[in-house]
């Protein structure tokens, strides 16, 4: 997987913070420098640095951060939920990388472990990024069955297997938002750009044969910035956690727009 910059990293990896120093007689101690930042506190951002004996704890990062903070500093704050690699809560930059902190693992990552929050959010607090436009974006695609002719009346919505493989691989998405917050496109233009993640799943719903709302899908997608301000860097498809691609999603839907204005 392709690494991605955090551009505040420069900007914070010499401010100094908390140092919390390993227990006596550990023997497996990975250094961890993690972002901190309480908007709250009115204090500025700082990197705090934790020594973790990882030989008592599971291989990947989201262990070593419940150790920390179950053991060592219960302050520090992160989502997360399953630890199964399937909800998304998890996601945050790790080592230059947007990915799941719960499938992330510790031996894939050589030095110290460098932790900062999904890039180009807004932080509600150390690895929490507020994701409020994200899922507005989200719900702006109206991400639903939209039909027009009632249900069969002895069953349901059928289709053909073929038909079905078409949305199996978008559906696959967990809104983790790894895509988008590596998107340049989206950092830049969040306010408008729907992103990779929000299209990805307009996608779903577009190629979906049992949907009849295709026309108004693609109408509402039509824009200089809604879709068109994708530029095929793929750092989105580089990013999935799940291995999906949001950037062919993407590509797909502008040529369904293009094939209407033949």
């Amino acid at each position: 997987m392709a690494e991605f910059s955090l551009p505040a990293n420069s900007r914070y990896k010499d401010i100094p913070g908390k140092v919390h120093p390993a227990p006596a007689g550990a023997t497996k101690v990975k250094t961890f420098r993690i972002y901190r930042f309480d908007p709250e506190s009115g204090e500025k951002p700082r990197i705090d640095t934790y020594e973790v004996d990882t030989g008592k704890c599971g291989p990947m990062v989201l262990d070593a951060l419940l150790k920390i903070k179950n053991e060592v500093d219960s302050s520090l704050t992160f989502r997360r939920s399953c630890r199964e690699g399937i909800c998304g809560s998890c996601a945050m930059n790790i080592d230059g990388t947007n990915t799941l902190a719960c499938i992330k693992g510790l031996d894939t990552i050589p030095g110290e472990v460098r932790i900062f929050p999904l890039p180009h959010m807004p932080v509600v607090k150390d690895l929490v990024p507020d994701l409020t436009n994200f899922y507005a974006q989200y719900a702006a695609v109206k991400p639903w069955l939209q039909t027009r002719t009632p249900p069969p009346p002895d069953g349901e919505r059928l289709q053909s297997k073929e038909d079905q493989e078409k949305v199996d691989k978008p559906s696959a998405c967990i809104l983790c938002a790894c895509c988008s917050t590596s998107c340049p496109s989206y950092w830049w233009n969040s306010d408008r750009y729907l992103g990779p993640a929000a299209l990805l799943a307009a996608y779903r719903w577009i190629v979906d044969s049992r949907d009849e709302a295709t026309g108004e899908r693609l109408d509402e997608l039509e824009d200089p910035f809604r879709l068109y301000r994708c530029h095929t860097i793929m750092n989105c498809t580089e990013a999935c956690p799940k291995d999906l691609n949001p950037a062919r999603a993407i590509g797909e839907i502008k040529r369904l727009i293009a094939e209407r204005q033949v």
